[in-house]
Protein backbone atom coordinates (compact mmCIF):
# COMPACT_ATOMS: atom_id res chain seq x y z
CA UNK A 1 0.00 0.00 0.00
CA UNK A 2 2.72 2.50 1.00
CA UNK A 3 4.81 1.55 -2.04
CA UNK A 4 1.81 2.37 -4.25
CA UNK A 5 1.41 5.68 -2.41
CA UNK A 6 5.11 6.44 -2.98
CA UNK A 7 4.87 5.68 -6.71
CA UNK A 8 1.68 7.77 -7.00
CA UNK A 9 3.36 10.71 -5.25
CA UNK A 10 6.41 10.39 -7.53
CA UNK A 11 4.22 10.43 -10.64
CA UNK A 12 2.25 13.40 -9.31
CA UNK A 13 5.50 15.27 -8.72
CA UNK A 14 4.91 15.67 -5.00
CA UNK A 15 8.09 13.77 -4.10
CA UNK A 16 11.12 15.11 -5.96
CA UNK A 17 13.02 12.56 -8.01
CA UNK A 18 16.32 14.41 -7.85
CA UNK A 19 19.05 11.81 -7.82
CA UNK A 20 16.63 8.88 -7.68
CA UNK A 21 18.60 5.91 -8.96
CA UNK A 22 15.93 3.24 -8.83
CA UNK A 23 13.40 1.95 -6.35
CA UNK A 24 14.59 -0.83 -4.07
CA UNK A 25 13.51 -4.39 -4.86
CA UNK A 26 13.04 -5.43 -1.23
CA UNK A 27 12.32 -9.12 -0.68
CA UNK A 28 12.53 -8.97 3.12
CA UNK A 29 9.33 -10.19 4.79
CA UNK A 30 7.18 -7.61 6.57
CA UNK A 31 7.42 -5.75 8.79
CA UNK A 32 10.37 -3.86 7.33
CA UNK A 33 11.59 -0.26 7.02
CA UNK A 34 13.82 0.53 4.04
CA UNK A 35 15.11 3.41 1.92
CA UNK A 36 12.88 4.15 -1.05
CA UNK A 37 15.93 4.49 -3.33
CA UNK A 38 18.17 1.49 -3.97
CA UNK A 39 21.15 3.88 -4.23
CA UNK A 40 24.19 1.73 -5.07
CA UNK A 41 23.12 -1.56 -3.46
CA UNK A 42 24.77 -3.93 -5.93
CA UNK A 43 22.11 -6.68 -5.87
CA UNK A 44 19.13 -4.31 -5.91
CA UNK A 45 18.07 -5.50 -2.43
CA UNK A 46 17.61 -2.01 -1.00
CA UNK A 47 18.75 -0.61 2.35
CA UNK A 48 17.16 -1.64 5.66
CA UNK A 49 17.76 -0.65 9.26
CA UNK A 50 19.97 -3.38 10.73
CA UNK A 51 21.99 -4.35 13.77
CA UNK A 52 25.76 -4.41 13.20
CA UNK A 53 27.27 -7.92 12.96
CA UNK A 54 25.64 -11.28 13.56
CA UNK A 55 23.21 -11.69 16.42
CA UNK A 56 22.31 -8.95 18.85
CA UNK A 57 24.22 -5.68 18.78
CA UNK A 58 23.23 -2.33 20.22
CA UNK A 59 24.78 -0.60 17.19
CA UNK A 60 22.58 0.15 14.16
CA UNK A 61 23.45 0.85 10.54
CA UNK A 62 21.80 0.71 7.13
CA UNK A 63 22.43 -2.66 5.47
CA UNK A 64 21.39 -4.55 2.37
CA UNK A 65 17.89 -5.85 3.01
CA UNK A 66 18.23 -9.59 3.59
CA UNK A 67 15.67 -11.72 1.74
CA UNK A 68 15.41 -14.07 4.74
CA UNK A 69 14.61 -11.18 7.12
CA UNK A 70 15.87 -11.45 10.69
CA UNK A 71 17.79 -8.54 12.20
CA UNK A 72 16.83 -6.20 9.32
CA UNK A 73 13.17 -6.36 10.28
CA UNK A 74 11.88 -3.32 12.15
CA UNK A 75 8.39 -1.89 12.59
CA UNK A 76 7.19 1.63 13.29
CA UNK A 77 4.78 1.91 16.21
CA UNK A 78 2.52 4.87 15.38
CA UNK A 79 1.06 5.00 18.88
CA UNK A 80 4.45 5.44 20.62
CA UNK A 81 6.60 6.83 17.80
CA UNK A 82 9.16 4.05 18.27
CA UNK A 83 11.10 2.07 15.69
CA UNK A 84 11.10 -1.43 17.17
CA UNK A 85 13.18 -4.49 16.30
CA UNK A 86 11.26 -7.60 15.27
CA UNK A 87 14.16 -9.99 15.91
CA UNK A 88 15.03 -8.62 19.36
CA UNK A 89 11.96 -8.29 21.57
CA UNK A 90 11.36 -4.98 23.30
CA UNK A 91 14.39 -3.31 21.69
CA UNK A 92 13.93 0.08 20.02
CA UNK A 93 16.07 2.44 17.95
CA UNK A 94 17.40 5.31 20.01
CA UNK A 95 19.45 8.41 19.32
CA UNK A 96 22.60 8.37 21.43
CA UNK A 97 24.76 11.46 21.75
CA UNK A 98 24.58 13.94 18.91
CA UNK A 99 23.68 11.61 16.06
CA UNK A 100 24.42 7.91 16.66
CA UNK A 101 21.63 5.33 16.31
CA UNK A 102 21.63 2.48 18.84
CA UNK A 103 19.29 -0.34 19.89
CA UNK A 104 18.19 -0.25 23.54
CA UNK A 105 15.31 -1.46 25.71
CA UNK A 106 12.09 0.21 24.60
CA UNK A 107 11.25 2.95 27.09
CA UNK A 108 9.26 6.15 27.39
CA UNK A 109 12.14 8.40 26.30
CA UNK A 110 12.39 11.36 23.88
CA UNK A 111 15.47 9.72 22.32
CA UNK A 112 13.21 6.90 21.03
CA UNK A 113 10.37 9.04 19.68
CA UNK A 114 9.95 9.70 15.96
CA UNK A 115 7.23 11.02 13.72
CA UNK A 116 6.89 9.43 10.28
CA UNK A 117 5.57 11.62 7.48
CA UNK A 118 4.18 9.42 4.68
CA UNK A 119 4.34 12.33 2.20
CA UNK A 120 8.06 13.14 2.44
CA UNK A 121 8.77 9.65 3.88
CA UNK A 122 11.03 10.99 6.61
CA UNK A 123 11.41 9.92 10.22
CA UNK A 124 11.76 13.13 12.21
CA UNK A 125 12.72 13.27 15.86
CA UNK A 126 9.64 14.18 17.85
CA UNK A 127 11.72 16.38 20.17
CA UNK A 128 13.41 18.17 17.23
CA UNK A 129 11.60 17.81 13.88
CA UNK A 130 14.54 19.43 12.05
CA UNK A 131 16.48 16.16 12.58
CA UNK A 132 15.84 13.09 10.42
CA UNK A 133 16.88 9.44 10.33
CA UNK A 134 19.60 9.41 7.66
CA UNK A 135 21.55 6.73 5.82
CA UNK A 136 25.16 7.66 5.13
CA UNK A 137 26.22 8.77 1.66
CA UNK A 138 29.07 6.23 1.46
CA UNK A 139 28.57 2.48 1.23
CA UNK A 140 31.02 -0.29 2.05
CA UNK A 141 31.28 -4.06 1.70
CA UNK A 142 29.71 -6.14 4.48
CA UNK A 143 30.49 -9.76 3.57
CA UNK A 144 28.13 -10.76 0.75
CA UNK A 145 26.10 -7.59 1.41
CA UNK A 146 26.70 -3.85 1.77
CA UNK A 147 26.34 -1.35 4.62
CA UNK A 148 26.42 2.37 5.35
CA UNK A 149 26.16 4.52 8.46
CA UNK A 150 22.79 5.28 10.04
CA UNK A 151 22.59 8.56 11.90
CA UNK A 152 20.40 11.50 12.77
CA UNK A 153 21.14 14.54 10.59
CA UNK A 154 19.56 17.88 9.79
CA UNK A 155 16.71 17.20 7.38
CA UNK A 156 17.58 20.20 5.20
CA UNK A 157 21.32 19.40 5.01
CA UNK A 158 20.99 15.99 3.34
CA UNK A 159 19.63 14.83 0.02
CA UNK A 160 16.15 13.41 0.50
CA UNK A 161 17.14 10.08 -1.06
CA UNK A 162 19.16 9.30 2.10
CA UNK A 163 16.15 10.11 4.28
CA UNK A 164 13.11 8.77 2.36
CA UNK A 165 12.02 5.56 4.11
CA UNK A 166 9.26 3.12 3.18
CA UNK A 167 7.39 1.58 6.10
CA UNK A 168 5.98 -1.82 5.19
CA UNK A 169 3.95 -2.98 8.23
Amino acid sequence: MRVCLFISLLIAGIIPVTGLAEPANVRTPSPVIYLADNLDESDGLGWCIDTVGRGFSDRLHAHSCKPQGGDVQFRFLDETGQIQSVAFEEKCAEVEGADVMRLFDCADKDTQRFQYDPVDMRFRRLSDPSQCLTAGADSRSAGPFMSRNLTIAQCDNEESLYQAWVVNP
